[in-house]
Protein backbone atom coordinates (compact mmCIF):
# COMPACT_ATOMS: atom_id res chain seq x y z
CA UNK A 1 0.00 0.00 0.00
CA UNK A 2 1.12 3.54 -0.65
CA UNK A 3 0.58 6.30 1.71
CA UNK A 4 0.77 10.13 0.73
CA UNK A 5 0.08 11.79 4.00
CA UNK A 6 0.09 15.99 3.81
CA UNK A 7 3.04 15.99 1.54
CA UNK A 8 4.17 19.33 0.66
CA UNK A 9 6.80 20.05 -2.12
CA UNK A 10 8.46 23.58 -2.81
CA UNK A 11 10.53 24.96 -5.63
CA UNK A 12 11.58 28.68 -4.51
CA UNK A 13 8.41 29.88 -4.78
CA UNK A 14 6.57 27.26 -6.79
CA UNK A 15 4.31 25.27 -4.92
CA UNK A 16 4.55 21.58 -6.32
CA UNK A 17 2.64 20.06 -3.98
CA UNK A 18 0.18 21.10 -1.40
CA UNK A 19 -0.52 19.39 1.09
CA UNK A 20 -1.36 16.32 -0.89
CA UNK A 21 -2.88 13.28 0.77
CA UNK A 22 -3.86 10.05 -1.08
CA UNK A 23 -3.87 6.54 -1.02
CA UNK A 24 -3.05 3.64 -3.28
CA UNK A 25 -4.51 0.26 -2.71
CA UNK A 26 -2.49 -2.99 -3.64
CA UNK A 27 -2.44 -4.53 -6.92
CA UNK A 28 -4.25 -1.62 -8.43
CA UNK A 29 -4.06 0.38 -11.33
CA UNK A 30 -3.89 4.12 -10.46
CA UNK A 31 -4.04 6.58 -13.11
CA UNK A 32 -2.69 9.95 -12.08
CA UNK A 33 -4.41 13.02 -14.32
CA UNK A 34 -3.96 16.30 -14.86
CA UNK A 35 -3.02 19.30 -16.62
CA UNK A 36 0.91 20.36 -17.45
CA UNK A 37 2.31 21.51 -14.54
CA UNK A 38 -0.20 19.87 -12.08
CA UNK A 39 2.69 18.13 -10.06
CA UNK A 40 1.97 14.72 -11.09
CA UNK A 41 5.54 14.78 -11.87
CA UNK A 42 6.73 15.98 -8.74
CA UNK A 43 4.36 13.36 -6.98
CA UNK A 44 5.93 10.23 -8.26
CA UNK A 45 9.52 11.35 -7.60
CA UNK A 46 8.59 12.35 -4.43
CA UNK A 47 6.89 8.61 -3.84
CA UNK A 48 10.21 6.94 -5.20
CA UNK A 49 12.29 9.20 -2.70
CA UNK A 50 14.28 10.81 -6.27
CA UNK A 51 12.99 14.58 -4.12
CA UNK A 52 12.60 14.73 -0.51
CA UNK A 53 9.59 16.56 0.54
CA UNK A 54 9.02 19.47 2.42
CA UNK A 55 6.30 18.10 4.73
CA UNK A 56 4.37 15.40 5.37
CA UNK A 57 5.43 11.84 4.79
CA UNK A 58 5.23 9.02 2.10
CA UNK A 59 5.19 5.34 3.28
CA UNK A 60 5.61 2.05 0.94
CA UNK A 61 3.97 -0.97 3.31
CA UNK A 62 4.38 0.91 5.82
CA UNK A 63 8.14 2.36 5.74
CA UNK A 64 9.18 5.59 4.87
CA UNK A 65 9.98 5.23 1.08
CA UNK A 66 13.68 7.84 1.58
CA UNK A 67 16.84 6.82 1.33
CA UNK A 68 14.99 3.27 2.02
CA UNK A 69 16.81 0.97 0.03
CA UNK A 70 14.90 -2.01 1.17
CA UNK A 71 11.58 -0.02 -0.20
CA UNK A 72 13.16 1.29 -3.58
CA UNK A 73 14.23 -2.13 -4.02
CA UNK A 74 10.69 -3.58 -4.58
CA UNK A 75 9.65 -0.09 -6.72
CA UNK A 76 10.79 0.84 -10.49
CA UNK A 77 10.76 4.42 -12.19
CA UNK A 78 10.16 5.21 -15.58
CA UNK A 79 10.47 9.06 -15.56
CA UNK A 80 8.95 11.18 -18.82
CA UNK A 81 12.88 11.43 -19.81
CA UNK A 82 13.73 8.28 -19.09
CA UNK A 83 17.48 8.79 -17.85
CA UNK A 84 20.39 6.43 -19.53
CA UNK A 85 23.98 6.80 -19.35
CA UNK A 86 25.55 7.61 -23.21
CA UNK A 87 27.06 3.88 -23.72
CA UNK A 88 24.34 2.25 -22.08
CA UNK A 89 22.15 -0.36 -24.00
CA UNK A 90 19.56 -2.85 -23.21
CA UNK A 91 22.07 -5.63 -22.10
CA UNK A 92 24.63 -3.98 -20.07
CA UNK A 93 22.22 -2.18 -18.39
CA UNK A 94 20.19 -5.24 -17.59
CA UNK A 95 23.52 -6.03 -16.25
CA UNK A 96 23.76 -3.53 -13.83
CA UNK A 97 20.47 -4.38 -12.44
CA UNK A 98 21.08 -8.12 -12.27
CA UNK A 99 23.22 -6.95 -9.50
CA UNK A 100 21.40 -4.63 -7.83
CA UNK A 101 17.24 -5.44 -8.06
CA UNK A 102 16.92 -8.89 -5.83
CA UNK A 103 13.82 -10.15 -7.88
CA UNK A 104 15.67 -9.77 -11.52
CA UNK A 105 13.64 -12.05 -13.97
CA UNK A 106 15.97 -13.37 -16.36
CA UNK A 107 13.72 -15.60 -18.54
CA UNK A 108 11.47 -12.68 -18.21
CA UNK A 109 14.00 -10.05 -19.64
CA UNK A 110 14.53 -12.85 -22.14
CA UNK A 111 10.92 -13.12 -23.52
CA UNK A 112 10.83 -8.95 -23.00
CA UNK A 113 13.52 -8.50 -25.48
CA UNK A 114 12.05 -11.15 -27.76
CA UNK A 115 8.62 -9.18 -27.47
CA UNK A 116 9.95 -6.37 -28.43
CA UNK A 117 11.30 -5.31 -31.85
CA UNK A 118 15.05 -4.04 -30.09
CA UNK A 119 18.69 -4.28 -30.85
CA UNK A 120 19.48 -4.99 -27.30
CA UNK A 121 23.16 -4.23 -28.00
CA UNK A 122 22.25 -1.14 -29.32
CA UNK A 123 23.13 2.43 -27.67
CA UNK A 124 19.69 3.42 -26.39
CA UNK A 125 20.45 7.38 -26.54
CA UNK A 126 20.57 6.72 -30.65
CA UNK A 127 16.78 4.84 -30.15
CA UNK A 128 13.59 6.99 -30.95
CA UNK A 129 11.51 8.65 -27.90
CA UNK A 130 9.64 5.55 -28.51
CA UNK A 131 11.98 2.95 -28.69
CA UNK A 132 14.18 4.73 -25.38
CA UNK A 133 11.03 4.10 -23.57
CA UNK A 134 10.54 0.30 -24.78
CA UNK A 135 13.65 -0.05 -23.17
CA UNK A 136 12.88 1.03 -20.18
CA UNK A 137 10.26 -0.60 -19.63
CA UNK A 138 11.66 -3.91 -20.48
CA UNK A 139 14.45 -3.62 -17.78
CA UNK A 140 11.80 -1.92 -15.40
CA UNK A 141 9.59 -5.37 -16.00
CA UNK A 142 12.17 -7.35 -15.93
CA UNK A 143 12.64 -6.61 -12.10
CA UNK A 144 9.36 -7.74 -11.57
CA UNK A 145 9.03 -4.34 -9.04
CA UNK A 146 6.05 -4.64 -6.62
CA UNK A 147 5.43 -1.02 -7.19
CA UNK A 148 5.71 0.11 -10.44
CA UNK A 149 5.71 4.14 -11.73
CA UNK A 150 5.20 5.21 -14.72
CA UNK A 151 5.18 8.92 -16.07
CA UNK A 152 3.62 9.67 -19.97
CA UNK A 153 4.84 6.48 -20.75
CA UNK A 154 2.81 6.24 -23.70
CA UNK A 155 4.09 9.11 -25.12
CA UNK A 156 5.69 8.50 -28.18
CA UNK A 157 4.48 4.60 -28.68
CA UNK A 158 2.31 4.02 -31.95
CA UNK A 159 -0.54 2.52 -31.53
CA UNK A 160 0.42 -1.47 -31.16
CA UNK A 161 3.05 -1.32 -28.80
CA UNK A 162 0.87 0.70 -26.50
CA UNK A 163 -1.64 -1.91 -26.27
CA UNK A 164 1.34 -4.51 -26.04
CA UNK A 165 2.55 -1.91 -22.76
CA UNK A 166 -1.01 -2.23 -21.71
CA UNK A 167 -1.28 -5.94 -21.78
CA UNK A 168 1.71 -6.54 -20.41
CA UNK A 169 1.10 -4.36 -17.33
CA UNK A 170 -2.27 -5.91 -17.04
CA UNK A 171 -1.06 -9.41 -16.71
CA UNK A 172 1.80 -8.31 -14.34
CA UNK A 173 -1.14 -6.55 -12.00
CA UNK A 174 -3.84 -10.11 -12.20
CA UNK A 175 -0.88 -12.72 -11.83
CA UNK A 176 1.44 -11.22 -9.68
CA UNK A 177 -0.47 -8.13 -7.71
CA UNK A 178 1.91 -5.35 -8.58
CA UNK A 179 0.60 -1.91 -8.17
CA UNK A 180 0.97 0.49 -10.74
CA UNK A 181 0.56 4.47 -10.81
CA UNK A 182 0.52 6.03 -14.16
CA UNK A 183 1.05 9.72 -14.60
CA UNK A 184 -0.62 11.21 -17.66
CA UNK A 185 -2.62 14.34 -19.24
CA UNK A 186 -4.17 12.18 -21.57
CA UNK A 187 -7.12 10.31 -19.96
CA UNK A 188 -8.22 8.33 -22.93
CA UNK A 189 -4.90 6.56 -22.59
CA UNK A 190 -5.67 5.46 -19.17
CA UNK A 191 -9.50 4.96 -19.36
CA UNK A 192 -9.23 0.96 -20.48
CA UNK A 193 -6.03 -0.29 -18.24
CA UNK A 194 -6.86 2.05 -14.74
CA UNK A 195 -9.12 1.07 -12.19
CA UNK A 196 -8.98 4.21 -10.17
CA UNK A 197 -8.26 7.57 -11.18
CA UNK A 198 -7.26 10.79 -9.21
CA UNK A 199 -7.45 14.10 -10.48
CA UNK A 200 -4.43 16.36 -9.52
CA UNK A 201 -4.78 20.35 -10.06
CA UNK A 202 -2.48 22.77 -8.22
CA UNK A 203 -0.81 20.25 -6.33
CA UNK A 204 -3.41 18.85 -4.81
CA UNK A 205 -6.29 16.14 -5.24
CA UNK A 206 -9.35 17.57 -6.44
CA UNK A 207 -11.18 13.80 -7.43
CA UNK A 208 -10.24 10.40 -6.70
CA UNK A 209 -12.48 7.79 -7.52
CA UNK A 210 -12.69 3.55 -8.52
CA UNK A 211 -13.10 4.31 -12.19
CA UNK A 212 -16.90 2.00 -12.29
CA UNK A 213 -18.07 4.29 -9.69
CA UNK A 214 -17.55 7.17 -11.67
CA UNK A 215 -19.06 6.18 -14.40
CA UNK A 216 -22.09 4.57 -12.66
CA UNK A 217 -24.62 6.60 -11.93
CA UNK A 218 -23.93 9.42 -14.91
CA UNK A 219 -25.59 8.73 -18.35
CA UNK A 220 -25.38 9.99 -21.98
CA UNK A 221 -28.27 9.93 -24.23
CA UNK A 222 -29.85 11.09 -27.31
CA UNK A 223 -32.83 11.36 -27.91
CA UNK A 224 -35.40 12.96 -30.64
CA UNK A 225 -39.07 13.99 -31.02
CA UNK A 226 -41.73 14.78 -33.82
CA UNK A 227 -42.46 18.21 -33.89
CA UNK A 228 -42.10 20.73 -31.15
CA UNK A 229 -41.99 20.15 -27.81
CA UNK A 230 -41.94 22.65 -24.53
CA UNK A 231 -38.83 24.29 -22.93
CA UNK A 232 -39.62 21.99 -19.41
CA UNK A 233 -40.12 18.85 -21.15
CA UNK A 234 -37.08 17.47 -18.59
CA UNK A 235 -38.14 19.01 -15.89
CA UNK A 236 -37.54 16.32 -12.94
CA UNK A 237 -34.96 14.47 -14.40
CA UNK A 238 -31.54 15.48 -13.18
CA UNK A 239 -29.66 17.36 -15.90
CA UNK A 240 -26.02 18.21 -15.81
CA UNK A 241 -25.69 18.69 -19.67
CA UNK A 242 -27.92 19.80 -22.20
CA UNK A 243 -27.67 20.47 -26.09
CA UNK A 244 -30.02 20.72 -28.89
CA UNK A 245 -29.97 20.13 -32.57
CA UNK A 246 -33.41 20.82 -34.10
CA UNK A 247 -35.68 18.07 -32.58
CA UNK A 248 -32.12 16.33 -31.40
CA UNK A 249 -31.02 16.47 -27.45
CA UNK A 250 -28.17 15.40 -26.51
CA UNK A 251 -28.47 14.82 -22.66
CA UNK A 252 -26.12 13.98 -19.96
CA UNK A 253 -28.29 12.51 -16.88
CA UNK A 254 -26.93 12.23 -13.42
CA UNK A 255 -28.76 8.69 -11.95
CA UNK A 256 -29.96 5.31 -12.70
CA UNK A 257 -31.25 4.21 -15.92
CA UNK A 258 -33.88 2.21 -14.15
CA UNK A 259 -35.32 5.70 -13.29
CA UNK A 260 -34.63 7.82 -16.03
CA UNK A 261 -35.49 6.02 -19.23
CA UNK A 262 -39.20 5.19 -18.27
CA UNK A 263 -39.47 8.90 -17.39
CA UNK A 264 -37.61 9.72 -20.70
CA UNK A 265 -40.41 6.64 -22.67
CA UNK A 266 -43.06 8.25 -20.84
CA UNK A 267 -42.70 11.37 -23.44
CA UNK A 268 -43.18 9.60 -26.39
CA UNK A 269 -39.80 10.01 -28.47
CA UNK A 270 -39.01 9.31 -32.19
CA UNK A 271 -35.96 7.79 -31.29
CA UNK A 272 -33.65 7.23 -28.21
CA UNK A 273 -30.71 5.77 -27.14
CA UNK A 274 -28.11 5.33 -24.36
CA UNK A 275 -24.51 6.03 -24.70
CA UNK A 276 -21.17 5.40 -22.92
CA UNK A 277 -19.20 8.41 -21.48
CA UNK A 278 -15.66 8.95 -21.99
CA UNK A 279 -13.12 9.21 -19.18
CA UNK A 280 -12.71 12.62 -20.10
CA UNK A 281 -16.48 13.25 -20.82
CA UNK A 282 -16.84 12.06 -17.16
CA UNK A 283 -14.20 13.95 -15.28
CA UNK A 284 -15.35 17.33 -16.57
CA UNK A 285 -18.81 16.51 -15.48
CA UNK A 286 -17.34 16.12 -12.43
CA UNK A 287 -15.58 18.86 -12.00
CA UNK A 288 -18.05 20.95 -13.32
CA UNK A 289 -20.83 19.84 -10.64
CA UNK A 290 -17.88 20.51 -8.41
CA UNK A 291 -17.98 24.36 -9.46
CA UNK A 292 -14.54 24.09 -11.44
CA UNK A 293 -13.78 25.70 -14.84
CA UNK A 294 -12.70 22.42 -16.40
CA UNK A 295 -10.67 25.06 -18.75
CA UNK A 296 -8.43 25.87 -16.73
CA UNK A 297 -7.93 22.25 -15.25
CA UNK A 298 -7.83 19.80 -17.82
Amino acid sequence: MIEIKNVSKNFEKVKALDNLSLTVGEGTVFGLVGSNGAGKSTLLRVINGVFKADGGEVLIDGENVFENIGIKNKCFFVSDYPYFSNNATIDNTAYLYRKIYTNWDEEYFKTLCKTFPLNTKEKIINMSKGMQRQSALILALSTRPKYLFLDEIFDGLDPVVRQLVKKLIAADVIDNGMTVMIASHNLRELEDICDHVGLLHRGGILLEKELDELKLGIHKVQIAFNGNISNDIFDGLDIVNKSRSGNLYKLTIRGEESEFIPKLEALDPAFMETLPLTLEEVFINEMEGAGYDINNIL
